[in-house]
């Protein structure tokens, strides 16, 4: 549930910078040979002293709460979180295994362990220091000329598979065809999390902006250049940076998808920037001469790029490469760098008070650069095929109710209902884990190169994209690794997906009974399917193509009743002042209300000839459904975390993610027999309901 309608990857390229570091832990952490078992609904985790009609989140997880404070190398805690971190600390056990080397491993089990061995080894990355980025550094050093840049970033996109210099190219599937994957040019250059950091004129903005120049001061200082030489270098990077910012869409204009989808051929693209070489860039790619269907995302801003790169002096480029190079690569290097990188990107944007354990974030980049190799391992142990089949069954019960509420809806006509059921039942399952694993037989990995490991994964990838262009989409690909405890909708795809990492108790859970279930993974499925019909998801046909299916009336009625859920959540507070984007959270507002309507319902289609137990733990059948659906959700964050996530995330906070859900359910008033005047009762004529 906590997903996002998913595009393709190349338009939700991570800017952020990975820290790695030993630090110590406030409870030391050790390997876990198995999952630990938490039920999916857990009475210790709830506060009886308050009155569900008042406010339900606290009522179903103030418990968890009050036991559950932030780690101190975490910027939010909760139940999603908790599970991730005990899902890592049993890879940990399964890599720190493989690190001891072996004859009996298997081609990836060596890759896997000689990884995690070399990135676990923190001195030979002190030792090392900048010696792995010598060679990029010089490349950077040697450009003499503007008609050299394009060649050169080509090889810097390659090593870092990033958006972080200037630009980020690579494929995605064609919104007019989605049988055909294209190249893909997106905006990028910016290393803040979002391009209102640069643009923003609020004391707070300002203050950060001036800490975040201080950060890339001392970066280059690392690196070794003089005081006066860093701070000048820092001001050239944050004028690059936010002028690259100020020429970049906003975070709810990307939620529509024909403002990031403008087809260009090869004469059309390099119109766009005539100082810009695309056919040397493509040369330097290893791309076919003849490439000529690109998908540019942002037009406005490489126009605005060509003119910064105009404006800009050689020098000026070479010193904001040389920082995107260093920041994008100072959690692989020296614990210096990595302490600096932190202490920005970790301390002072998110709040966070310590250093993550240098085995989490091995772990993590495992799971990134070899994630389906580790989700053999995963799956082989915790996913069998009647935990498959129960949620595949959950999910097409869920899939039926869809169904049928299309059918009942009395604002839709027939011609959008038929068009909206042939989606529907085009929507592929995808449960666990892929049918066929990736092949990593050409990653190469030493035992003794930990940032050139991280490189090769990094070309590894960029080149398995590139190989994409002009090829038809593999349908069977999926976005996550099986541990990922996660799932998402991807709309030109037309599938859900729920990795074997969420079908795990606390969110599945096989040894509790239905209602809970239904609650939080059948809340999940609901939600995923959801987003094929949201504000966003919407606009893909049943094939995944960007096309209008709807009638001009029921497309006005289908707006209607979104704006009563941007109208509701806009009145929700963050942090601070700071109120919810309801433009921005809109498609996951949506998805958590139609989610748990359908859950709901094949609940109870599920249950309808069983006799079940009227007051299991004190709680009716219908009450148990609303706590295990508020208990996937309990979680805490640090008010840094939460005042960047309030411009950057499409979901909103826990508390309103289920209170701001059952407040439009008749069937939770019923359940806990509330009363009018109380906090989580409207009146029926203010509820808000799509589907």
């Amino acid at each position: 549930m906590p997903s996002t309608a998913r595009l393709p990857s190349l338009l939700a390229l991570s800017l952020s910078a990975i820290c790695l570091a030993a630090s110590a832990q406030t409870t030391p952490e050790t390997p876990l040979t198995a999952l630990p078992y938490t039920p999916s609904l857990d009475t210790t985790a709830m506060d009886r002293s308050v009155d569900p009609c008042e406010d339900l989140y606290q009522y179903a997880c103030g418990g968890w709460l009050k036991n559950n404070p932030i780690p101190a190398d975490q910027s939010r805690w909760g139940v999603y979180a908790k599970m991730a971190n005990e899902n890592q600390r049993y890879l940990w056990g399964i890599l720190d295994k493989l690190s001891q080397g072996g004859s009996e491993r298997t081609a990836n089990q060596a890759r896997m362990g000689d990884y995690f061995a070399a990135c676990m080894n923190e001195e030979a990355a002190n030792k090392a220091g900048l010696a792995p980025l010598q060679a990029q550094l010089a490349r950077i050093d040697a450009l003499g000329s503007k008609k050299h840049l394009p060649a050169l970033l080509a090889a810097l996109h390659l090593a870092s598979n990033n958006g972080r210099f200037f630009f980020g190219f690579g494929s995605g599937q064609d919104f007019a065809n989605s049988t055909q994957m294209i190249a893909f040019a997106v905006g990028g250059g910016i290393s803040l999390p979002d391009r209102d950091y640069y643009v923003a004129n609020d004391e707070k903005s300002q203050k950060l902006r001036a800490q975040y120049e201080a950060h890339v001061a001392r970066t280059f200082e690392l690196a070794g250049a003089a005081p006066a030489e860093a701070q000048a270098a820092a001001k050239t990077v944050l004028a690059t940076e936010t002028a690259l910012a100020k020429a970049t869409l906003t975070r709810v204009e990307k939620r529509d998808p024909y403002k990031t989808f403008h087809k260009y051929d090869a004469k059309g693209l390099q119109a766009l920037t005539p100082d810009f070489d695309w056919a040397a860039y493509r040369r330097a790619l290893g791309l076919p001469a003849g490439l000529n269907v690109y998908n540019v995302t942002e037009p406005a801003f490489f126009k605005a790029m060509d003119k910064q790169l105009k404006a800009m002096s050689v020098a000026d480029i070479k010193t904001y490469l040389r920082w995107q190079l260093i920041s994008s690569n100072a959690p692989y290097l020296g614990s210096d760098l990595v302490q600096a990188n932190f202490d920005f990107f970790g301390q002072t944007l998110n709040g966070v008070p310590q250093l993550k354990a240098r085995w989490k974030r091995c772990v993590a980049l495992v799971d990134q650069q070899l994630g389906e190799a580790l989700g053999q391992e995963f799956v082989a142990q915790n996913f069998g095929p009647d935990l498959k089949k129960a949620t595949l069954t959950m999910t097409q019960e869920i899939e039926a109710e869809m169904g049928k509420s299309i059918d009942s809806l009395t604002w839709m006509s027939d011609a959008t209902k038929q068009r909206a059921q042939q989606k529907l039942h085009a929507i592929a399952n995808k449960i666990g884990y892929p049918e066929r694993w990736r092949d990593y037989s050409t990653l190469k990995v030493t035992r003794d190169g930990f940032a050139t490991n991280v490189e090769q994964g990094n070309i590894f990838e960029a080149k398995r994209q590139l190989a994409k262009i002009g090829k038809p989409i593999d349908r069977g690909e999926w976005g996550m690794t099986p541990q990922t405890v996660n799932a998402y909708y991807d709309p030109q795809m037309n599938d859900i997906n729920f990795p074997a990492g969420i079908l795990q108790a606390p969110l599945y859970d096989a040894k509790m009974d239905d209602a809970p279930n239904y609650g939080n993974t059948g809340g999940t499925i609901g939600h995923e399917l959801t987003h094929g019909f949201d504000d966003e998801g919407r606009q893909f046909d049943a094939q995944g193509n960007l096309k209008d299916w709807w009638t001009k009336k029921d497309a006005k009625e289908f707006e209607t009743r979104a704006a009563c859920v941007v109208d509701q959540y806009a009145q929700y507070t963050v942090v601070d002042d700071i109120k919810i984007n309801s433009k921005l959270t809109l498609g996951e507002d949506l998805a958590d209300l139609g989610g748990l309507v359908l859950a709901y319902t094949a609940w109870k289609a599920h249950v309808a000839n069983m006799t079940l137990d009227p007051a299991k733990d004190g709680l009716t059948p219908e009450q148990r459904f609303f706590v295990g659906y508020a208990q996937w959700d309990c979680n805490d964050a640090r008010p840094e975390y939460l005042r960047v996530k309030a411009k950057t995330d499409p979901h909103s906070p826990g508390r309103y993610r289920i209170n701001g859900v059952v407040v439009n359910m008749p069937e939770f008033e019923k359940a806990f027999a509330c009363k009018p005047g109380q906090k989580m009762v409207k009146k029926a004529e203010e509820r808000c309901k799509v589907w």
